[in-house]
């Protein structure tokens, strides 16, 4: 069992790095409000930009950031590790029963306080500081990958 267990956490690392690297190869492409998953990797908004790297490493994931919020293990911020997803409230934002006061950004934590997402202010998939994004108000921390 413990065999079993080293052998899925090394392959979660591994999927963890690949995730990083194919996001970090996207930086500088276009952000699009409400781009559509075959508009990548050439357009992404923030919940696209996640679900087509996850795609990448056979996980599928939900469209909307409300729903990508739905799926992982919650994860408070003092236990973020690379391949988190932190969502926010940001600026356009939809509600449902579960998350009255909205959830409408998503980006993936890369480490050192980074997160790299498709950024609708910057126009572009970009690193930014975790620190300055809180602004937007952290609504959860989420971890697909153990």
């Amino acid at each position: 069992m413990i065999k079993m267990e080293c052998k899925l956490e090394k392959e979660n690392k591994e999927k963890i790095k690949k995730l990083v690297k194919i996001a970090k190869s996207l930086i500088g492409k276009k952000y699009k409000y409400g781009a559509k998953p075959e508009e990548a990797p050439e357009y992404f908004d923030c919940s696209s930009f996640i679900q087509y790297l996850f795609k990448q490493i056979n996980i599928q994931l939900p469209r909307c950031s409300i729903e990508q919020i739905e799926y992982g293990k919650s994860i408070e911020l003092e236990d973020i590790k690379p391949g988190d997803l932190v969502f926010f409230k940001g600026g356009k934002f939809h509600v449902n029963e579960r998350w009255p006061n909205g959830v409408g950004h998503v980006a993936l934590y890369i480490g050192k306080g980074k997160i790299i997402h498709a950024f609708g202010n910057r126009k572009q998939v970009c690193i930014s500081n975790l620190k300055d994004m809180m602004h937007y108000e952290l609504r959860a921390i989420k971890r697909i990958l153990e």
